[in-house]
């Protein structure tokens, strides 16, 4: 979990550098996604779903021969995974909200792009599976990924995600967990 805080805290303390970073014209469209998950771990996996919606922060800045903008993300996300007790499934619906960091390679102009985010979310009941048990409902989220725009406008996005959930050691126990998504967007 440290690592992945550190990672997120090392990715947007460079991308905020303004020293390094000159002003751009380039702004990401408001856009709405889905997106579909699975945990990393083995044991009994849990399945996730979410739809959301992304706003543009700021116009962007050039930074290592490709550019950096930052937007929000608002989710409503839905957890499957087995009770507790192993014997049968459960439910769980999330809210929350990230800010993203995304590098455009190309001076900004090539369809490929990485992110990098961080935010919070709250459950609507404490998370529990046979392998892992949260100990508060709200947790922290950092969020690394990879995607490309396409279509004749760029307006359709993929993106291959990795995002972390856990409270921060906030309480104990914080066993955290880990998710691959796929996610679908369209920006308009």
């Amino acid at each position: 979990m440290r690592r992945w805080m550190w990672l997120g805290g090392a990715v947007m303390a460079v991308a905020a550098v303004p020293a390094l970073a000159q002003p751009r014209e380039i702004r990401l469209p408001y856009g709405v996604y889905v997106e579909g998950g699975r945990t990393l771990e083995g044991g009994s996996p849990a399945n996730a779903a979410a739809v959301g919606f992304t706003f543009p922060f700021d116009s962007g800045h050039d930074l290592w021969g490709g550019s950096v903008t930052s937007y929000g993300d608002v989710f409503v996300s839905q957890w499957r995974a087995r009770n507790a007790g192993g014997d049968g499934r459960r439910t769980y619906t999330q809210i929350g909200a990230i800010a993203t960091w995304r590098y455009r390679f190309d001076g900004g102009a090539s369809p490929w792009f990485a992110d990098a985010g961080i935010g919070v979310s709250l459950m609507d009941k404490l998370y529990a599976t046979p392998e892992r048990v949260f100990s508060t409902r709200f947790q922290f989220t950092e969020v690394l990924g990879i995607g490309r725009n396409f279509g004749p406008t760029g307006a359709h996005e993929v993106s291959l995600r990795l995002q972390h959930f856990s409270n921060a050691g906030i309480k104990k126990p914080n066993p955290g967990e880990n998710f691959v998504r796929l996610r679908y967007a369209y920006h308009f």
